[in-house]
Protein backbone atom coordinates (compact mmCIF):
# COMPACT_ATOMS: atom_id res chain seq x y z
CA UNK A 1 0.00 0.00 0.00
CA UNK A 2 1.14 3.00 -0.75
CA UNK A 3 0.60 5.12 2.50
CA UNK A 4 2.01 8.63 2.97
CA UNK A 5 0.00 10.45 4.87
CA UNK A 6 -2.59 9.62 7.86
CA UNK A 7 -5.18 11.91 9.06
CA UNK A 8 -6.24 11.61 13.22
CA UNK A 9 -9.62 12.92 13.88
CA UNK A 10 -11.66 12.86 17.39
CA UNK A 11 -14.85 14.71 16.68
CA UNK A 12 -15.79 17.03 19.37
CA UNK A 13 -18.80 16.09 21.40
CA UNK A 14 -21.95 17.66 20.41
CA UNK A 15 -23.98 17.93 23.87
CA UNK A 16 -23.66 20.28 26.87
CA UNK A 17 -22.29 20.31 30.35
CA UNK A 18 -20.26 22.36 32.61
CA UNK A 19 -17.11 21.96 30.26
CA UNK A 20 -19.05 22.60 27.02
CA UNK A 21 -16.71 26.17 26.98
CA UNK A 22 -13.18 24.23 28.03
CA UNK A 23 -12.67 21.81 24.79
CA UNK A 24 -9.56 19.99 25.27
CA UNK A 25 -8.38 17.57 23.05
CA UNK A 26 -7.50 13.26 24.42
CA UNK A 27 -3.74 13.13 23.78
CA UNK A 28 -4.26 9.49 22.17
CA UNK A 29 -4.48 10.95 18.27
CA UNK A 30 -2.07 13.45 19.08
CA UNK A 31 1.04 10.88 20.67
CA UNK A 32 0.02 8.56 18.11
CA UNK A 33 0.50 11.50 15.44
CA UNK A 34 4.13 12.02 16.44
CA UNK A 35 4.98 8.77 16.52
CA UNK A 36 4.17 8.40 12.97
CA UNK A 37 5.32 11.58 11.80
CA UNK A 38 8.95 10.74 13.68
CA UNK A 39 8.44 7.70 11.59
CA UNK A 40 8.25 9.46 8.12
CA UNK A 41 4.78 9.85 7.62
CA UNK A 42 2.95 12.93 7.04
CA UNK A 43 -0.27 13.78 9.58
CA UNK A 44 -2.88 15.81 10.16
CA UNK A 45 -4.38 16.14 13.36
CA UNK A 46 -8.27 16.92 13.52
CA UNK A 47 -9.74 18.16 16.71
CA UNK A 48 -13.61 19.21 14.69
CA UNK A 49 -16.93 19.44 14.67
CA UNK A 50 -18.21 15.81 12.89
CA UNK A 51 -19.89 18.32 10.01
CA UNK A 52 -16.88 20.39 9.63
CA UNK A 53 -15.06 16.76 8.35
CA UNK A 54 -17.30 16.59 5.77
CA UNK A 55 -17.12 19.96 4.51
CA UNK A 56 -13.14 19.77 4.54
CA UNK A 57 -12.59 17.59 1.57
CA UNK A 58 -9.72 15.93 3.40
CA UNK A 59 -7.51 13.62 0.80
CA UNK A 60 -5.05 11.02 3.04
CA UNK A 61 -4.03 7.29 2.72
CA UNK A 62 -5.35 6.40 6.36
CA UNK A 63 -7.85 7.97 8.50
CA UNK A 64 -7.33 7.27 12.06
CA UNK A 65 -10.35 7.74 14.39
CA UNK A 66 -10.67 8.30 18.49
CA UNK A 67 -13.50 7.72 20.28
CA UNK A 68 -14.57 7.67 23.82
CA UNK A 69 -18.47 6.29 24.49
CA UNK A 70 -20.52 9.24 23.80
CA UNK A 71 -18.71 10.14 20.94
CA UNK A 72 -19.05 7.04 19.54
CA UNK A 73 -22.37 7.51 16.78
CA UNK A 74 -19.89 10.25 15.30
CA UNK A 75 -17.01 8.64 15.01
CA UNK A 76 -18.86 5.77 12.98
CA UNK A 77 -20.75 8.20 10.56
CA UNK A 78 -17.34 9.87 9.63
CA UNK A 79 -15.82 6.39 9.65
CA UNK A 80 -18.96 5.23 6.61
CA UNK A 81 -18.21 8.63 5.12
CA UNK A 82 -14.55 7.80 4.56
CA UNK A 83 -14.93 3.90 3.53
CA UNK A 84 -17.66 5.06 1.29
CA UNK A 85 -14.84 7.34 -0.51
CA UNK A 86 -12.44 4.33 -0.31
CA UNK A 87 -10.01 5.79 2.48
CA UNK A 88 -9.27 2.89 4.83
CA UNK A 89 -10.06 3.70 8.29
CA UNK A 90 -8.86 2.25 12.06
CA UNK A 91 -10.87 3.10 14.99
CA UNK A 92 -9.09 3.23 18.82
CA UNK A 93 -10.39 4.27 21.85
CA UNK A 94 -11.60 3.09 25.14
CA UNK A 95 -15.49 2.50 23.80
CA UNK A 96 -14.34 0.42 20.47
CA UNK A 97 -11.96 -1.89 23.37
CA UNK A 98 -14.88 -2.99 24.80
CA UNK A 99 -17.13 -3.30 21.40
CA UNK A 100 -15.21 -4.22 18.51
CA UNK A 101 -17.18 -6.27 16.84
CA UNK A 102 -19.73 -3.03 16.95
CA UNK A 103 -16.70 -0.79 15.73
CA UNK A 104 -15.94 -3.24 12.92
CA UNK A 105 -19.00 -2.20 11.20
CA UNK A 106 -17.73 1.28 10.02
CA UNK A 107 -13.79 0.80 10.22
CA UNK A 108 -11.18 -1.33 8.61
CA UNK A 109 -8.67 -2.02 11.57
CA UNK A 110 -9.65 -1.46 15.27
CA UNK A 111 -7.13 -1.21 17.83
CA UNK A 112 -7.81 -2.52 21.77
CA UNK A 113 -6.61 -0.79 24.13
CA UNK A 114 -3.10 1.27 24.38
CA UNK A 115 -2.76 2.39 20.47
CA UNK A 116 1.37 3.10 20.07
CA UNK A 117 2.53 -0.12 19.94
CA UNK A 118 0.10 -1.99 17.65
CA UNK A 119 -1.08 1.19 15.62
CA UNK A 120 3.07 1.72 14.30
CA UNK A 121 3.00 -1.74 13.43
CA UNK A 122 0.32 -1.65 11.29
CA UNK A 123 1.13 1.01 9.75
CA UNK A 124 4.47 -0.74 8.87
CA UNK A 125 2.60 -3.85 7.78
CA UNK A 126 0.29 -1.83 5.74
CA UNK A 127 3.19 0.02 4.11
CA UNK A 128 5.55 -3.09 3.43
CA UNK A 129 2.30 -5.38 2.81
CA UNK A 130 3.32 -7.99 5.33
CA UNK A 131 0.61 -10.29 6.97
CA UNK A 132 -1.54 -8.78 9.92
CA UNK A 133 -1.81 -11.73 12.37
CA UNK A 134 1.23 -10.90 14.16
CA UNK A 135 -0.04 -7.38 15.66
CA UNK A 136 -0.76 -7.61 19.08
CA UNK A 137 -3.88 -6.16 20.15
CA UNK A 138 -5.57 -4.93 15.97
CA UNK A 139 -8.74 -6.46 14.56
CA UNK A 140 -9.15 -6.85 10.75
CA UNK A 141 -10.69 -8.16 8.04
CA UNK A 142 -9.41 -11.35 6.26
CA UNK A 143 -11.66 -12.76 3.32
CA UNK A 144 -14.85 -11.24 4.86
CA UNK A 145 -14.34 -12.42 8.53
CA UNK A 146 -13.38 -10.59 11.15
CA UNK A 147 -9.76 -11.81 12.69
CA UNK A 148 -8.95 -10.70 16.13
CA UNK A 149 -5.51 -11.02 16.92
CA UNK A 150 -3.95 -11.71 20.25
CA UNK A 151 -4.77 -9.30 23.13
CA UNK A 152 -2.16 -8.42 25.58
CA UNK A 153 -2.56 -6.29 28.46
CA UNK A 154 -1.07 -2.63 28.50
CA UNK A 155 2.51 -3.19 27.97
CA UNK A 156 3.80 0.01 26.50
CA UNK A 157 6.93 1.59 28.10
CA UNK A 158 5.35 5.57 28.42
CA UNK A 159 8.52 6.84 29.44
CA UNK A 160 10.07 6.00 26.22
CA UNK A 161 7.46 7.98 24.07
CA UNK A 162 7.84 11.01 22.86
CA UNK A 163 6.40 14.29 24.07
CA UNK A 164 2.77 15.14 22.29
CA UNK A 165 3.43 17.96 19.55
CA UNK A 166 0.58 19.59 20.35
CA UNK A 167 1.43 21.53 17.17
CA UNK A 168 -0.52 18.95 14.96
CA UNK A 169 -3.70 19.32 15.92
CA UNK A 170 -6.13 21.89 13.76
CA UNK A 171 -9.50 22.83 15.69
CA UNK A 172 -10.77 23.64 12.27
CA UNK A 173 -8.96 23.31 9.14
CA UNK A 174 -9.57 27.53 8.28
CA UNK A 175 -7.45 28.60 11.29
CA UNK A 176 -5.03 25.59 12.25
CA UNK A 177 -3.71 25.15 15.55
CA UNK A 178 -1.65 27.80 16.71
CA UNK A 179 -4.22 29.57 18.92
CA UNK A 180 -4.65 26.54 20.57
CA UNK A 181 -0.83 25.70 21.92
CA UNK A 182 -0.01 29.04 21.74
CA UNK A 183 -2.41 30.74 24.24
CA UNK A 184 -4.79 27.67 25.58
CA UNK A 185 -4.92 24.97 28.48
CA UNK A 186 -2.05 22.69 27.47
CA UNK A 187 -2.64 18.76 28.79
CA UNK A 188 -0.19 16.83 30.10
CA UNK A 189 -0.30 13.25 31.00
CA UNK A 190 2.10 12.05 34.03
CA UNK A 191 0.84 8.75 34.35
CA UNK A 192 -1.36 5.79 33.26
CA UNK A 193 -3.47 2.77 35.59
CA UNK A 194 -5.29 2.92 38.78
CA UNK A 195 -5.18 0.43 40.93
CA UNK A 196 -8.85 1.18 42.63
CA UNK A 197 -11.70 -0.55 41.33
CA UNK A 198 -14.12 1.59 40.80
CA UNK A 199 -17.41 -0.22 39.40
CA UNK A 200 -18.63 2.44 37.59
CA UNK A 201 -14.76 3.55 36.05
CA UNK A 202 -13.34 1.41 32.89
CA UNK A 203 -9.60 2.85 33.33
CA UNK A 204 -7.89 -0.06 35.12
CA UNK A 205 -9.84 -2.14 32.16
CA UNK A 206 -8.51 0.43 29.22
CA UNK A 207 -4.90 1.03 31.00
CA UNK A 208 -4.34 -1.84 33.70
CA UNK A 209 -4.07 -1.98 37.87
CA UNK A 210 0.01 -0.64 37.50
CA UNK A 211 0.75 2.94 37.64
CA UNK A 212 3.25 3.41 35.27
CA UNK A 213 5.36 6.83 35.50
CA UNK A 214 7.21 9.29 33.17
CA UNK A 215 10.01 10.52 34.32
CA UNK A 216 10.58 13.72 36.07
CA UNK A 217 12.92 14.90 33.66
CA UNK A 218 10.68 13.78 30.91
CA UNK A 219 7.75 16.09 32.42
CA UNK A 220 9.68 19.04 32.96
CA UNK A 221 10.68 19.08 29.33
CA UNK A 222 8.16 18.62 28.20
CA UNK A 223 6.82 21.64 29.97
CA UNK A 224 8.93 24.02 29.75
CA UNK A 225 8.38 24.21 25.99
CA UNK A 226 5.24 26.04 27.35
CA UNK A 227 4.50 29.70 28.15
CA UNK A 228 3.43 30.14 31.63
CA UNK A 229 2.21 34.15 30.98
CA UNK A 230 -0.20 32.10 28.34
CA UNK A 231 -0.65 28.53 29.38
CA UNK A 232 -2.60 27.09 31.61
CA UNK A 233 -1.70 23.55 32.86
CA UNK A 234 -3.86 20.47 32.87
CA UNK A 235 -2.35 17.28 34.13
CA UNK A 236 -4.27 14.36 32.40
CA UNK A 237 -3.76 11.87 35.07
CA UNK A 238 -6.97 10.13 36.74
CA UNK A 239 -5.26 10.31 40.26
CA UNK A 240 -2.16 12.66 39.91
CA UNK A 241 -1.12 12.18 43.65
CA UNK A 242 -1.65 7.94 43.52
CA UNK A 243 2.26 8.14 43.93
CA UNK A 244 3.24 11.00 46.36
CA UNK A 245 7.20 10.13 46.48
CA UNK A 246 6.88 10.41 42.57
CA UNK A 247 4.63 13.69 42.57
CA UNK A 248 6.64 15.15 45.35
CA UNK A 249 9.65 14.42 43.19
CA UNK A 250 8.06 16.48 40.27
CA UNK A 251 6.52 19.36 42.60
CA UNK A 252 9.71 20.15 43.97
CA UNK A 253 11.58 20.10 40.41
CA UNK A 254 9.04 22.73 39.61
CA UNK A 255 9.63 24.73 42.85
CA UNK A 256 13.58 24.67 42.40
CA UNK A 257 13.09 25.25 38.23
CA UNK A 258 11.35 28.47 39.25
CA UNK A 259 8.09 27.08 36.63
CA UNK A 260 5.67 29.88 36.94
CA UNK A 261 2.74 27.50 35.28
CA UNK A 262 -0.78 28.12 37.32
CA UNK A 263 -2.31 24.55 36.88
CA UNK A 264 -5.06 21.74 37.94
CA UNK A 265 -5.60 18.07 38.10
CA UNK A 266 -7.50 15.39 39.39
CA UNK A 267 -6.95 13.77 42.51
CA UNK A 268 -8.49 11.88 45.81
CA UNK A 269 -9.62 13.01 49.02
CA UNK A 270 -6.55 10.79 50.37
CA UNK A 271 -4.28 13.85 49.61
CA UNK A 272 -5.74 15.81 52.41
CA UNK A 273 -4.18 13.50 54.59
CA UNK A 274 -0.40 15.02 53.36
CA UNK A 275 0.07 18.44 54.59
CA UNK A 276 3.33 18.69 53.19
CA UNK A 277 1.72 17.47 49.81
CA UNK A 278 -0.65 20.30 49.74
CA UNK A 279 2.05 22.67 50.15
CA UNK A 280 3.66 21.86 47.53
CA UNK A 281 1.08 21.92 45.73
CA UNK A 282 0.10 24.90 45.99
CA UNK A 283 3.80 26.43 45.76
CA UNK A 284 4.34 24.33 42.79
CA UNK A 285 1.40 26.32 41.17
CA UNK A 286 -1.84 24.25 42.17
CA UNK A 287 -4.94 26.43 41.59
CA UNK A 288 -7.60 23.69 41.14
CA UNK A 289 -8.28 20.47 41.74
CA UNK A 290 -11.16 17.90 40.50
CA UNK A 291 -12.27 15.69 42.89
CA UNK A 292 -14.09 12.17 42.86
CA UNK A 293 -16.45 13.04 45.81
CA UNK A 294 -19.29 11.26 44.53
CA UNK A 295 -21.09 11.21 47.32
CA UNK A 296 -21.70 11.35 51.36
CA UNK A 297 -24.14 8.34 51.80
CA UNK A 298 -21.39 5.34 52.99
CA UNK A 299 -23.96 2.58 51.70
CA UNK A 300 -23.69 4.20 48.16
CA UNK A 301 -19.76 4.47 48.32
CA UNK A 302 -19.03 0.85 49.22
CA UNK A 303 -21.43 0.14 46.78
CA UNK A 304 -19.07 2.00 44.40
CA UNK A 305 -15.82 0.81 45.93
CA UNK A 306 -14.73 4.50 46.76
CA UNK A 307 -12.69 3.59 49.17
CA UNK A 308 -13.16 7.09 51.31
CA UNK A 309 -15.81 7.84 53.65
CA UNK A 310 -18.24 11.12 54.56
CA UNK A 311 -15.49 12.44 56.86
CA UNK A 312 -12.73 12.08 54.98
CA UNK A 313 -14.80 14.08 52.20
CA UNK A 314 -15.80 16.98 54.56
CA UNK A 315 -11.64 16.89 55.76
CA UNK A 316 -10.57 16.99 52.27
CA UNK A 317 -12.78 19.95 51.41
CA UNK A 318 -11.47 21.90 54.44
CA UNK A 319 -8.04 21.61 53.98
CA UNK A 320 -7.80 22.11 50.33
CA UNK A 321 -9.64 25.39 50.46
CA UNK A 322 -7.23 26.34 53.21
CA UNK A 323 -3.85 25.88 51.28
CA UNK A 324 -5.99 28.75 48.84
CA UNK A 325 -6.71 25.82 46.46
CA UNK A 326 -10.07 26.00 44.24
CA UNK A 327 -11.98 22.75 44.93
CA UNK A 328 -14.36 21.23 41.92
CA UNK A 329 -16.10 18.20 43.71
CA UNK A 330 -18.01 15.87 41.49
CA UNK A 331 -20.98 14.16 42.51
CA UNK A 332 -22.53 10.94 40.88
CA UNK A 333 -25.92 10.12 41.46
CA UNK A 334 -27.79 6.21 40.33
CA UNK A 335 -26.53 3.79 42.74
CA UNK A 336 -28.41 0.82 43.73
CA UNK A 337 -28.00 1.96 47.52
CA UNK A 338 -29.31 5.84 46.45
CA UNK A 339 -32.39 6.84 46.68
CA UNK A 340 -34.20 10.32 46.42
CA UNK A 341 -33.64 11.24 50.24
CA UNK A 342 -29.63 10.21 50.04
CA UNK A 343 -29.30 12.50 46.93
CA UNK A 344 -31.00 15.58 48.29
CA UNK A 345 -28.73 15.00 51.65
CA UNK A 346 -25.67 14.91 48.93
CA UNK A 347 -26.52 18.16 47.77
CA UNK A 348 -27.52 19.74 50.77
CA UNK A 349 -23.85 18.39 52.43
CA UNK A 350 -22.35 20.20 49.25
CA UNK A 351 -23.99 23.37 49.89
CA UNK A 352 -23.00 24.08 53.41
CA UNK A 353 -19.66 23.10 52.79
CA UNK A 354 -19.40 25.92 50.24
CA UNK A 355 -17.36 23.84 47.86
CA UNK A 356 -16.42 26.48 45.03
CA UNK A 357 -18.06 24.56 42.33
CA UNK A 358 -19.99 21.04 41.46
CA UNK A 359 -20.78 19.21 38.69
CA UNK A 360 -23.97 16.33 39.89
CA UNK A 361 -23.57 13.32 37.42
CA UNK A 362 -25.93 10.62 36.94
CA UNK A 363 -24.20 7.34 37.15
CA UNK A 364 -23.68 5.69 33.81
CA UNK A 365 -22.80 2.48 32.74
CA UNK A 366 -20.42 2.63 29.93
CA UNK A 367 -19.03 -0.24 28.06
CA UNK A 368 -15.92 -2.05 29.87
CA UNK A 369 -17.17 -1.49 33.54
CA UNK A 370 -18.17 -3.78 35.98
CA UNK A 371 -21.25 -2.20 36.18
CA UNK A 372 -22.05 -2.23 32.52
CA UNK A 373 -22.30 -5.45 32.25
CA UNK A 374 -24.48 -6.09 35.24
CA UNK A 375 -26.92 -2.98 34.33
CA UNK A 376 -27.03 -5.05 31.14
CA UNK A 377 -27.52 -8.80 32.46
CA UNK A 378 -30.22 -7.42 34.76
CA UNK A 379 -32.13 -5.51 31.59
CA UNK A 380 -31.81 -2.54 32.65
CA UNK A 381 -30.20 -0.42 29.75
CA UNK A 382 -32.96 1.84 28.46
CA UNK A 383 -31.02 2.45 24.89
CA UNK A 384 -27.64 2.26 23.36
CA UNK A 385 -27.84 5.62 21.67
CA UNK A 386 -24.07 5.97 22.84
CA UNK A 387 -24.48 10.40 22.71
CA UNK A 388 -26.74 10.25 25.61
CA UNK A 389 -24.06 8.29 27.94
CA UNK A 390 -22.63 11.32 28.84
CA UNK A 391 -23.14 11.49 32.49
CA UNK A 392 -26.08 13.86 32.28
CA UNK A 393 -28.58 11.72 30.64
CA UNK A 394 -30.56 8.34 32.33
CA UNK A 395 -29.54 5.55 30.37
CA UNK A 396 -30.69 2.46 32.68
CA UNK A 397 -33.30 2.08 35.16
CA UNK A 398 -32.25 3.02 39.13
CA UNK A 399 -33.46 0.85 41.75
CA UNK A 400 -35.09 2.92 43.91
CA UNK A 401 -36.53 5.82 41.69
CA UNK A 402 -37.84 5.95 38.12
CA UNK A 403 -35.50 7.12 35.51
CA UNK A 404 -37.74 10.22 35.24
CA UNK A 405 -36.96 10.69 39.11
CA UNK A 406 -33.35 10.49 39.02
CA UNK A 407 -33.04 12.77 36.02
CA UNK A 408 -34.72 15.76 37.70
CA UNK A 409 -32.95 15.22 41.29
CA UNK A 410 -30.05 15.77 38.91
CA UNK A 411 -30.94 18.54 37.47
CA UNK A 412 -32.86 19.95 40.67
CA UNK A 413 -29.14 19.60 42.06
CA UNK A 414 -27.65 21.89 39.67
CA UNK A 415 -30.23 24.38 40.34
CA UNK A 416 -30.20 23.98 43.92
CA UNK A 417 -26.46 24.22 44.48
CA UNK A 418 -26.45 27.00 41.53
CA UNK A 419 -29.41 29.10 42.66
CA UNK A 420 -28.82 32.61 42.37
CA UNK A 421 -29.06 32.90 46.21
CA UNK A 422 -25.83 30.55 46.59
CA UNK A 423 -24.38 32.27 43.75
CA UNK A 424 -24.25 35.67 45.49
CA UNK A 425 -23.51 34.30 48.89
CA UNK A 426 -19.49 33.67 47.04
CA UNK A 427 -19.86 36.79 45.62
CA UNK A 428 -20.31 38.35 48.94
CA UNK A 429 -17.71 35.35 50.57
CA UNK A 430 -14.62 36.94 48.40
CA UNK A 431 -14.84 34.03 45.49
CA UNK A 432 -15.39 35.99 42.44
CA UNK A 433 -14.83 33.45 40.21
CA UNK A 434 -17.03 31.15 41.94
CA UNK A 435 -19.41 33.67 41.21
CA UNK A 436 -18.56 33.73 37.41
CA UNK A 437 -19.08 29.81 37.43
CA UNK A 438 -22.08 29.78 39.60
CA UNK A 439 -23.67 31.95 36.87
CA UNK A 440 -22.28 30.06 34.12
CA UNK A 441 -23.94 27.13 35.43
CA UNK A 442 -27.26 28.27 36.24
CA UNK A 443 -27.68 29.85 32.83
CA UNK A 444 -25.95 25.87 31.45
CA UNK A 445 -28.48 24.42 33.55
CA UNK A 446 -31.55 25.88 32.15
CA UNK A 447 -30.66 26.01 28.65
CA UNK A 448 -29.68 22.02 28.83
CA UNK A 449 -33.42 21.24 30.10
CA UNK A 450 -34.57 23.53 26.84
CA UNK A 451 -32.20 21.66 24.66
CA UNK A 452 -33.42 17.93 26.60
CA UNK A 453 -36.90 18.37 27.42
CA UNK A 454 -38.01 15.56 24.59
CA UNK A 455 -35.47 13.29 26.26
CA UNK A 456 -36.91 13.99 29.80
CA UNK A 457 -40.35 14.10 28.91
CA UNK A 458 -39.84 10.24 27.21
CA UNK A 459 -38.31 8.87 30.91
CA UNK A 460 -41.74 9.34 32.00
CA UNK A 461 -43.12 6.49 30.46
CA UNK A 462 -40.03 4.11 31.26
CA UNK A 463 -41.09 2.20 34.66
CA UNK A 464 -39.78 -1.35 34.43
CA UNK A 465 -36.73 -3.07 33.45
CA UNK A 466 -37.35 -4.26 29.92
CA UNK A 467 -35.13 -7.24 28.09
CA UNK A 468 -32.08 -4.47 26.55
CA UNK A 469 -31.81 -6.19 23.37
CA UNK A 470 -35.47 -6.50 22.37
CA UNK A 471 -36.16 -2.84 23.19
CA UNK A 472 -33.38 -1.00 22.21
CA UNK A 473 -34.03 0.66 18.89
CA UNK A 474 -37.81 1.53 20.01
CA UNK A 475 -36.08 3.46 22.92
CA UNK A 476 -33.52 5.22 20.97
CA UNK A 477 -36.25 6.74 18.46
CA UNK A 478 -38.59 7.45 21.56
CA UNK A 479 -35.90 9.42 23.61
CA UNK A 480 -33.83 11.10 20.67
Amino acid sequence: MDLKKVVFIEPKAQNLHIYTRYELPRLGNVLLATLARNAGYEVEVLFIDEEEVYASEIMCDLVALTTITTTANQTYRIGDYFRSREIPVVIGGPHVSFLVQEAMEHADFCIVGEGEIPFMSLLESLKMGTPLQQIPNLVFRNSGNIICNETRPPECDINSLPMPDLSLINRTRKNGARHFYQNGTIPIQTSRGCPFDCTFCSVTSMFGKRYRYRSTDKIIEEMLQYNPKKNWIFFYDDNFAANRRHTKELLREMIARGLRFKWSTQVRTDIAKDPELLDLMYKAGCRVLFIGLESIDPAVLKEMKKSQSAEEIEYAIQAIRKKGIFVHGMFVFGFDADTPETIESTVDFAIKQKIDSVQCLILTPLPGTPLYYKIEHEGRLIHRNWEKYDAHHVTFLPKNMTAYQLQNLQIRAHGRFYSIKNIFKRLFSGSFIGFVIGLYANRLNKKWQRQEKKYVSGLQSILEPKPAAAKANELVNTLT
